[in-house]
């Protein structure tokens, strides 16, 4: 059995009640599997898109038939917009950067027989082609979101949703946790040596990978840390330059995109349709 998640944010729990630790949250559009039931109140399920496994409330379920979980796990399009409504009948349902639209055509899309209009800006995973430069565009809509546990949206997010959410939008299949994301890509020697839109990642006092970042121009770093902020990085880690210390020690740097020709390492695509619909932003 596979549903669709029909609400804006849906947190993803560790065991089936409302006190349960957020592992993750659900956007709009993202699809999960079925792997057990918890009386008539909570699902098990498993994220389709990182295989996170959690409990989440049936009411937050929409079920959808086999041919619709085949048809929207290969046909949607992102939501490009901070925030921006999905409308239906009366209804309004306001969804965040990354979000799903399944199926869209462009303008509509249709969920339990309903159809659903999306005006805002929106792009299909097969126009885009992973560029340091859109990396660096899309994490910037992002800062200042205030940090939060398993948050992955504009109103909360924590470090690993920060990368996952900003590198899966253009193509980079991420984990969920930095300890999983730590394990993908190539490694990268040197700080000095590091390019924009490289991941570092950092460890806490036992030695193990517990947050993440990325790495912009001139040894900075995006990462969410009490919200979504740009910090100093060095070969030791992230330093606070208002408290004037480390927060975060080094582990590694991993490089997760593709390599991009000197020439255009400062540009943020070749195909002038994606062009333009990013410098809407």
């Amino acid at each position: 059995m596979h549903f669709i998640c029909p609400y804006s944010v849906v947190p993803l729990r560790s065991s089936p009640q409302e006190r349960g630790e957020q592992l993750t949250q659900l956007l709009f559009g993202d699809l999960l599997e079925l792997l057990d039931r918890n009386g008539k109140t909570w699902s098990r399920v498993r994220c389709i898109a990182d295989n996170t496994v959690g409990w989440v409330l049936n009411k937050q379920l929409l079920e959808i038939t086999p041919s619709e979980f085949h048809q929207y796990r290969q046909h949607y399009a992102y939501c490009l917009d901070l925030m921006h409504p999905v409308m239906t009948e009366n209804a309004y349902i306001p969804i965040s950067l990354g979000a799903r639209l399944p199926d869209f055509d462009g303008m509509q899309f249709q969920l339990a027989g309903k159809t659903y209009t999306f005006s805002g800006l929106a792009v299909f995973p097969s126009d885009l082609r992973p560029s340091s430069a859109l990396v660096l565009k899309i994490a910037q809509r992002l800062l200042y979101a205030p940090s939060q546990p398993g948050g992955r949206s504009p109103l909360g997010i924590d470090a690993g949703g920060l990368t996952q959410l900003v590198y899966r939008i253009v193509g980079i299949h991420l984990g969920r946790e930095p300890e999983h994301q730590v394990l993908q890509g190539e490694g990268v020697d040197f700080v000095e040596e590091a390019r924009p839109g490289d991941l570092a990642f950092f460890e806490d006092r036992k030695g193990k990978v517990e947050h993440v970042g990325i790495i912009l121009p001139r040894q900075k770093i995006m990462h969410s840390f009490g919200a979504v902020r740009i910090d100093k990085l060095d070969h030791y880690g992230i330093f606070d330059e208002q408290l004037q210390q480390y927060s975060h020690k080094m582990r590694v740097i991993r490089r997760v995109l593709p390599p991009e020709p000197a020439q255009i390492e400062n540009q943020a695509f070749q195909s002038e349709e994606v062009k333009n619909q990013i410098e809407l932003f």
